[in-house]
């Protein structure tokens, strides 16, 4: 959904700025629409040696669970205005890219992170074979 929408404004600015003389904010806005599709559009997880990495886009935004410090992990459903990104929810941090689905760590010490998936049993089963 997020490239979706991300796309749509692309498509919007490229028409706004070639219908008009140089704008400086709508190129502004559709630099960084670029720069936001480039680092959010897609969320690759991975578990390796105990250890449950997740990183948007390119790579350059990641975050590193260490899975002997996770207390338990459930398959949740995300109301529809936690929207996609990354956030702080009444629920601990989020990390989505689409849809509602997601499996919650909460780890020992209280802590809890959301990670958005469109496979969430298969995510949930991947995690408590690796714990």
């Amino acid at each position: 959904m997020i490239i979706f929408w991300l796309v749509i404004g692309l498509i919007f600015l490229a028409y706004m700025l070639m219908a008009s003389k140089l704008n400086w904010i709508l190129l502004t806005v559709f630099l960084l629409l670029v720069i936001c599709l480039v680092l959010f559009a897609t969320l690759t997880v991975e578990i390796r040696k105990n250890v449950l990495g997740i990183s948007f886009g390119i790579g350059l935004i990641r975050k590193k669970f260490n899975l002997r410090e996770v207390e338990s992990c459930k398959i949740v459903k995300n109301p529809w205005y936690y929207g996609w990104g990354m956030r702080y929810t009444p629920h601990g941090w989020l990390f989505n890219v689409s849809g509602d689905k997601a499996v919650q760590l909460k780890m020992i010490g209280g802590k809890k992170y959301r990670i958005g998936t469109d496979d969430p049993q298969g995510l949930l089963d991947a995690i408590q074979k690796s714990l």
